[in-house]
Formats: C-alpha cells, structure tokens, sequence
C-alpha cells in the first residue's frame, strides 16, 4: 500500500519559513500505532491525518507530534484546511469543521497571491488558575528567566481547548529556555499542559516541549490563549486583529494573525490565522508494520 501527503508551511507566506506540517488528506483506516509511527519518521513537529469524503466540509482528523496524539492543535488544523481547499479547486472562501479527539473547530480558507489563508475560530477561551505571587520566582527559574523579566501582569493558565501557562514578560526573550527536568509536574501544579513565555511589548512568544529539548516554530492552539490573555489585560485591544510573532529563535520566523472578540471582561471568541503555503507532495511507499 502507497499513501500520499502533502508538505506545507504554515503562518508563513513563502516556503521554508513557518511551522512545517506533513498532511495525510486520506486516512485508509491506519492504526493509533502507525500514525504516531509516521509522524516519527518524517520528523516533522506535527503531522496530522484526515478522513473526509469529497464535497464535504466535515472531516475527521487526528493529530500526532513525535510523542503521541495530540487532542487539539491550531497550526496542523489551519494547514490541513488549505490542503483541503487545494484539492477542492474552487476559487471562493471555504469552511469546514474539523472533529478532532478533544474538540471540534471551524476553519475558513481562502487563496492568496502565495497559496492560501487560513482562520481557525478556537472559541470562547476559559480563564483558568492564576500562578500565587510567591511561586513566581520558581516559574521564572524554571524557565532561565531572571525574576525582573516577568511583567507586572499574573502569570496565568488558559484554554482553548489545551491548557497554556501564560509567563508574560518584558525582556529576556532570548534567553528563555526550559531548564528543569520535572518541568511538566511544576506547571501541572496549576493545571496547565504548557507554557509560553510572551514578550508583552514585542508581542513575540516562544514555547517548548516539556522537557525542553524541541522548540516549537509556531504555536496555534496557544496564540488563542495569548490573545485572551493579552485582550483581558488590556494590552491589546478587543476587535482588532494583532500579530504574535514566533520561530525567530528557531530560524523560521513565523507571523500568527490573532482576533479576541468581545469584551476583555467577556471574551467571547478567539480567532486565529495565518498564511498556508505548499512546499511539496510525497508518498510512502511502504507502511509501518
């Protein structure tokens, strides 16, 4: 059995830039193990699996990054709509809903002069636990990050559909790093999954797996809990679109549109966006056992 994908770089508007992404538009029935295996093999940090039928706008998608499946994630989901679109042909605006394991979202796509844009509504977010001023220091640490970097602002957990610690600061950007091996039992104190680290003047944001070793380029599912963040504490402004920059450090620059909807005391929608472009196609000619 052959299996098709297809290569895409997304929250970029030219190839090589942006968070790369292997797409699998049909999914012939693989097992949990195979797609985990697949997605080891490519190397990618995500790779996503879809099952659609033709001319409809529902799809089924399973999501899996080098540890193992993934309930929700924003950059897979975005880049998987516009290889969709690609196949479609149609000139126009398209949504779909996409039912991943965690959720279902919705996801508009449109062409663009470099490919496609991508919209991904994460929907009302949910303001969580709120990091207690004496475990500050600690966070900070946690993260090589000097006590005076962190803004005068709470560090907080949000959702989208995965639970973010939010760590704003106003410097030492470029010298964030996770640094602790029990970094993931720290933050799940408070419930969080993850972390990122904003800058809240730059709006520019970094983000790690948990045990710091993989940097991640571009971030999706948690550019909806920064927006959030940011919107509620009234360093951005409801209704008007933002830009959160990532992958500088990472040598892919990435720009992630970012709309709160609401009020910041009553958010009630969080979209989030980016440009999609194609890099290549490929198929695996032979399948994991």
């Amino acid at each position: 059995m052959t299996l098709s994908y297809r290569h895409v770089d997304v929250f970029a508007d030219k190839a090589f830039t942006g968070n790369s992404l292997a797409v699998f538009p049909g999914n012939p029935g693989l097992s949990t193990a195979r797609m985990l295996a697949i997605t080891r093999e490519l190397r990618h940090f995500e790779t996503i699996f879809l099952s659609a039928g033709d001319g409809t706008t529902d799809v089924t998608a399973r999501v899996f990054d080098l540890f193992g499946e993934l309930d929700f994630a924003g950059h897979p989901v975005l880049g998987a709509a516009a290889v969709l679109h690609e196949r479609d042909g149609r000139p126009g605006p398209l949504r779909r809903t996409f039912r991943l394991t965690g959720r279902s979202v919705e996801v508009t796509t449109r062409r663009t002069a470099t490919g496609y844009h991508a919209e991904l509504d994460q929907g009302e977010p949910e303001f969580l636990a709120i990091v207690p001023e004496r475990d500050r220091p600690e966070i900070a640490e946690a993260l090589n990050l000097p006590g005076r970097a962190l803004a005068d602002l709470p560090l907080s957990v949000v959702s989208t559909g995965l639970r973010y610690l939010v760590v704003p600061v106003t410097a030492g950007l470029a010298e964030a790093r996770i640094v602790r091996e029990d970094f993931a039992e720290l933050i799940a104190r408070y419930g969080a999954q993850f972390a990122y680290v904003v800058d809240v003047e730059a709006l520019e944001g970094r983000h790690w797996n948990n045990d710091g070793v993989l940097e991640d380029v571009a971030t999706g599912s948690a550019a909806g809990c920064v927006g959030a963040y940011l919107a509620r504490h009234r360093v951005v402004p409801v209704e008007e679109e933002f830009v959160l920059r990532q992958g500088r450090f990472t040598g892919r620059p990435s720009r992630i549109s970012v709309l709160p909807q609401g009020t910041p005391d009553d958010l009630r929608d969080i979209r989030v966006g980016g440009d999609v472009t194609m890099v290549a196609r490929g198929t695996l000619d032979t399948l994991p056992e």
